[in-house]
């Protein structure tokens, strides 16, 4: 009944508000799954996008999530692109959004992780600002990266969204061996300063040929980072999908996401894990997405239309 931002924003104060009633507790599990070193009470996860600012880590973790990843995360706020930016398309099950990753920027989200009194498993999501030219994006990382190291179970290089320009062309080969190979040496010289290894995770998109795949598994490789999300929304449109700009999330996703985990799989093996985001409406797009060669996945789009029992 409320416009899709809106209900976004009351859903987080209900979800804050909830957590005052039914405080987040870790609970043994016998379902626990252990991936890049760290061991997950369930492998079913909170993509990145969703809480964007860490307000509401404790109440997303008492819905039921094994992790809870928050942002996307820059080094200085920014609002994000104009509204309207999301779009419901209710008859596809699916939502269309050209946020541009409005957020209050990392220290805030490092303040609200410090203020928790049991610490769920959180992924902290990075990227860089709207005004940092491309050349220079590895120093938004880097910045993000040092703050959210002593707070992060793991981190993820965020290069895939669609609704910041250019943002993409980190994933040319290129550029992305240059940006990990320098991620991975900060990471090297922040696991000697806090005796603590955090994972360094990529996220990537769902409109990349067989070639680019290839590409990106051998940097990968080569770079020796520790996991690579698959995959961020699509910019691809089926006939009858709105031509509305921005990422697809949701159920036109689900096939076109899994194909993209069977290919970078073939490559990668499970040498580097794979987390599955994209397109999870149910309990069987779940385990196709680990039939593909998924470790662990990320619902979004499916918990916006099935509500919290879609955790059950």
């Amino acid at each position: 009944m409320l416009p899709p931002e809106a209900a976004h924003a009351v859903t987080l104060q209900l979800i804050k508000l909830r957590s005052l009633f039914f405080p987040f507790k870790i609970k043994p599990s016998k379902i626990t799954v252990k991936v890049m070193g760290i061991e997950f009470p369930n492998n079913i996860g909170l993509a990145a996008g969703l809480d964007k600012n860490g307000d509401c880590i404790a109440g997303l973790a008492s819905l039921g999530f094994g992790f809870v990843e928050i942002g996307t995360l820059t080094p200085l706020p920014q609002r994000g692109n104009p509204k309207p930016r999301i779009f419901r398309l209710i008859k596809q099950k699916a939502i269309i959004n050209r946020m541009g990753f409005p957020n209050k920027g990392i220290d805030h989200a490092i303040k609200q992780i410090q203020k928790l009194k049991v610490k769920p498993i959180i992924g902290i999501n990075i990227g860089k600002n709207k005004d940092t030219e491309i050349e220079d994006a590895a120093d938004d990382y880097m910045l993000c990266m040092q703050k959210a190291y002593p707070f992060a179970d793991y981190i993820t290089v965020n290069i895939s969204s669609p609704n910041t320009e250019s943002l993409r062309e980190l994933q040319n080969e290129e550029h992305l061996h240059a940006l990990l190979a320098t991620l991975k040496n900060m990471q090297n010289l922040l696991n000697h300063q806090y005796d603590r290894y955090v994972p360094l995770v990529v996220k990537i998109a769902p409109d990349l040929s067989s070639e680019q795949i290839k590409h990106i598994a051998d940097v990968l490789i080569a770079t020796e980072v520790d996991g690579v999300i698959a995959t961020n929304t699509t910019v691809q449109r089926t006939e009858g999908i709105s031509k509305e700009q921005g990422g697809l999330s949701g159920a036109p996703l689900t096939a076109i996401s899994t194909d993209i985990i069977k290919q970078l799989y073939q490559h990668i093996g499970p040498k580097i894990p794979i987390i599955a985001a994209g397109g999870i409406m149910n309990k069987a797009d779940i385990q196709d997405k680990l039939d593909a060669g998924a470790s662990l996945v990320q619902v979004y789009t499916g918990l916006i239309y099935e509500g919290p029992g879609l955790l059950k």
